[in-house]
């Protein structure tokens, strides 16, 4: 089974700045983090994509734009989710996420299918 091994959570003031990292098989070219929160869906908080000499793509939630940001070491197999300006509410286990394709084509959605998996989590508290 894949593994994603996952770490820099903790206790931080808000205002505050945390780096998360995790570590996974591969280059890491499709990764992400997502966080979870007593009573609130999953949310999505930012991917990276970059596909052989393709350009990068980052993308990053609205809640966190401009806080946070999210990079990759290809050659550490690591991607990293770098937050700053952390508020209370930024509180929840953050999650990280590698999507494999399978290298099958779908075209409706004009993407390959791809395989999810998800590593243990890391805590983020934010508080006083």
């Amino acid at each position: 089974q894949v593994q994603l091994v996952e770490s820099g959570g903790g206790l931080v003031q808000p205002g505050g700045s945390l780096r998360l990292s995790c570590t996974g098989p591969g280059s890491g070219n499709n990764m992400g983090w997502y966080r979870e929160a007593p009573g609130k869906q999953s949310e999505m908080v930012a991917t990276f994509t970059k596909i052989d000499a393709n350009p990068e793509i980052i993308r990053v939630a609205d809640s966190v734009k401009g806080r946070f940001t999210v990079s990759r070491d290809g050659r550490k197999n690591t991607i990293y989710l770098h937050m700053t300006d952390l508020k209370p509410e930024d509180t929840a286990v953050y999650v990280c996420n590698l999507r494999q394709s399978t290298g099958e084509w779908w075209a409706p959605i004009r993407d390959y299918i791809y395989r999810d998996f998800w590593g243990r989590g890391t805590q983020v508290t934010v508080s006083s």
